[in-house]
């Protein structure tokens, strides 16, 4: 059946879908014993991003697993600093560490010069993912692509790792508006390229993960977030102007709406700090609305996960509704958990 519904894309595309779709942020992941099993074998995390054969296989394994129906493209938000140029490593235990961009000289190591060569292992395993969903018989499974906002990503790219006060970042976004634009422009001019890439490899929606996002005042937020956002959805829209775009500014509050309202995104995803009732009523009268499962929640499962997704499910149901989780899947999560969660979905479905 090539020509199987996709419900995941039906309801970006704001069509009545046969049943609740779903997918979760990080489903491929470390939660998953054989994705533990190929991490011993592939090596360091860039190594697995980067061999198409290993991306593909990793963004299988949770559909296989549990069917879900969306598979979004095993990578990191942070392929897009490496690939312009600035120093990337992922230490074990520690995260990622970059060599920090502290103003407008040190932005000199950027470039574009390699940066589609070095990305194109992404789009082979695209390329991979979707021959397996065929042949696998997933026809009416999604897949997604994704990158970095560039907030979140400047976040990184400044601080050199993750932060908690983003002190930096925010020093040089208020003290040198005009070097931190600079930075930002860069983003948004290699993050759509990246999605437009991923999109001419055979994704069939992206999302924009801003994680950071929550890091901000609203005027700070409108500036920094808001409108880079904008820019690379029309951007990738002049290229793809029916690919569905779902935005994710976690943890932004009331500037969800603002988002919404004005960056252009055919959908939101909302983290487990926002209200369902309140998404209902204020954001999904404008596009359809993703979410929000705390993913501590699902670590711990029981009646107090089959509380949490009764209360989603019925605020959320009789709207554009896409079920995920508020943000990735822990690497403590059971693997029982998740199967029982998409069963509980499916029941309501």
């Amino acid at each position: 059946m090539a020509n199987q519904k996709k419900n995941f894309l039906e309801v970006l595309k704001k069509h009545k879908p046969d049943h609740i779709p779903f997918w979760f942020m990080r489903q491929a992941g470390r939660y998953l014993p054989e994705y533990m099993e190929l991490r011993k074998q592939a090596g360091g995390f860039l190594d697995m991003a980067y061999n198409p054969d290993i991306a593909s296989e990793i963004t299988m394994q949770p559909i296989r697993r549990f069917g879900m129906d969306a598979a979004i493209i095993f990578s990191d938000i942070l392929v897009i600093p490496h690939a312009l140029g600035q120093h990337l490593e992922f230490v074990q235990g520690k995260g990622p560490k970059l060599n920090p961009l502290r103003g407008s000289s040190d932005f000199s190591v950027l470039n574009f010069s390699k940066f589609q060569q070095i990305l194109s292992p992404v789009h082979e395993a695209i390329s991979l993912t979707k021959t397996s969903l065929k042949k696998e018989g997933f026809e009416s499974t999604a897949l997604i692509g994704f990158c970095g906002a560039p907030w979140t990503v400047a976040c990184y790219m400044v601080e050199g790792g993750g932060s908690r006060d983003f002190i930096n970042v925010k020093k040089l976004a208020f003290q040198d508006e005009k070097a931190f634009s600079e930075l930002i422009e860069i983003l948004v001019e290699s993050s759509a390229q990246y999605l437009i890439d991923q999109i001419n490899a055979g994704v069939e929606a992206v999302q924009i993960f801003d994680s950071w996002a929550g890091a901000l005042d609203a005027q700070s937020f409108h500036k920094w977030v808001v409108n880079p956002t904008r820019q690379i959805v029309n951007l990738v829209r002049s290229q793809h102007p029916d690919i569905p775009i779902i935005g994710f500014p976690r943890c932004a509050g009331q500037n969800y709406l603002s988002y919404v309202q004005n960056t252009g995104v055919s959908a939101i995803s909302i983290d487990q700090n926002i209200d369902t009732k309140w998404a209902a009523n204020s954001l999904q009268s404008f596009v359809p609305v993703q979410g929000n499962l705390d993913p501590i929640c699902l670590l711990t499962g029981g009646d107090s996960m089959v509380m949490a997704v009764e209360k989603i499910i019925g605020d959320l149901k009789d709207g554009g509704f896409i079920f995920n989780i508020g943000h990735g899947i822990h690497k403590q999560t059971p693997v029982e958990h998740v199967e029982k969660l998409c069963a509980l979905i499916r029941e309501y479905s």
